[in-house]
């Protein structure tokens, strides 16, 4: 059977597809920082019950107070950037999303269940002693298992060759297991977050818990430590995906594509830069390597898409049906929603200080 009588057509755009293309890489790296940030911060917590002394329980308390507001974070700021794949890639998306139907839909409950978890954790924090490591690490687990289903969707998407068992399983418990990308894939994309995790805990560390000195240097030593090292085997984690893909998507990113070469060796330069600054514990020269880098994996990761999906679809070949105020109405409800986000965590130092004189 050939693969393109399975895709729907798409529905006509209602402005250029370029627009939606660079809202999309302007909101996905946004919502991967907050992943990252909400699965570092739940692995370090856990990591700090292992070590002894008051400084490493007062870390964990720190980071499990910070745990919920980023699981909100996280899933708000997914909106965004799943609104325009759907945008452009719907009709892929659905069907891939039908395929799993199960495991899709057990999407919400887990991370009800997860979120429920880290209040718990939160609020039960004292009472439950040495036991809280065993909820901080049930919600890694829990949103593991969310990003795990997510990497089977955005992989599924772009292998309509994958659609056929359908006709042999139409029950909607489809994974792309057979997928030789997949678990490569998802490594790459969980190493990664939990190393920025680890940079981003660090972070809050040296900013936010600063009046704290034993619990700010445990949280720079940790947090540096786990961003180095999991950066190191995100290397290796990187280039075994990258020989997994097919020929003609890796040709792209060794001279085959301007861009996607481009991308590739910046994306290189600044991680190996980044493990300099990273061993040295130089947390803001960190954070201002590995914030572009995580645009530019972003960036990548598009050009992997296109690469599969060009067989099949291109989305400069939809129809556009110009109305411009969904498009508009989207960008002010986006920069009045950032500007309330950003005026939201300037509030968390005085909110901590009153707290504290309370």
């Amino acid at each position: 059977m050939n693969p393109s009588s399975l895709i729907p057509v798409a529905d006509s755009l209602t402005a250029h597809w370029g627009w939606f293309q660079f809202l999309l890489m302007l909101t996905f790296p946004l919502h991967l920082l907050a992943m990252n940030a909400m699965l570092g911060s739940a692995l370090i917590a856990f990591v700090a019950h292992l070590f002894p002394g008051q400084q490493y329980r007062d870390l964990s308390h720190e980071l499990a107070k910070a745990l919920p507001f980023l699981v909100a974070f996280t899933v708000n700021l997914g909106v965004a950037p799943l609104l325009f794949v759907n945008v452009l890639y719907g009709h892929l998306l659905y069907t891939s999303t039908v395929l799993m139907g199960l495991f899709w839909l057990s999407v919400i409950p887990i991370l009800i269940i997860a979120y429920y978890l880290a209040y718990i954790y939160d609020f039960s924090f004292k009472r439950l002693g040495n036991a809280g490591m065993f909820i901080v690490l049930l919600v890694l687990a829990l949103l593991l298992l969310v990003g795990f289903f997510f990497s089977n969707n955005m992989t599924m998407m772009i292998a309509p060759t994958s659609w056929e068992r359908w006709f042999s399983v139409s029950n909607g418990s489809l994974l792309n297991l057979a997928d030789p990308t997949l678990l490569a894939r998802y490594l790459h994309m969980i190493t990664g977050a939990l190393a920025v995790g680890g940079l981003c805990v660090a972070l809050y560390a040296q900013v936010v818990l600063k009046r704290q000195p034993l619990v700010a240097e445990a949280g720079v030593r940790i947090g540096m430590q786990c961003f180095s090292w999991l950066t190191l085997l995100q290397l290796v984690v990187g280039t075994w995906f990258l020989l997994t893909l097919t020929p003609e998507v890796l040709k792209g990113f060794m001279g085959g594509d301007t861009l996607a070469t481009a991308y590739f060796g910046a994306g290189l330069l600044l991680a190996l830069a980044t493990l300099v600054t990273g061993f040295r514990r130089q947390v803001l020269a960190t954070v201002w390597l590995t914030v572009p880098l995580v645009y530019l994996m972003s960036f990548m990761r598009d050009s992997v898409r296109s690469g599969y999906l060009a067989p099949y679809f291109d989305p400069a070949t939809v129809p556009v049906s110009v109305q411009w105020s969904p498009l508009l109405l989207f960008l002010i409800s986006l920069v009045v929603g950032l500007a309330l986000v950003v005026w939201m965590l300037m509030q968390l130092p005085s909110l901590k200080k009153s707290a504290r004189q309370d």
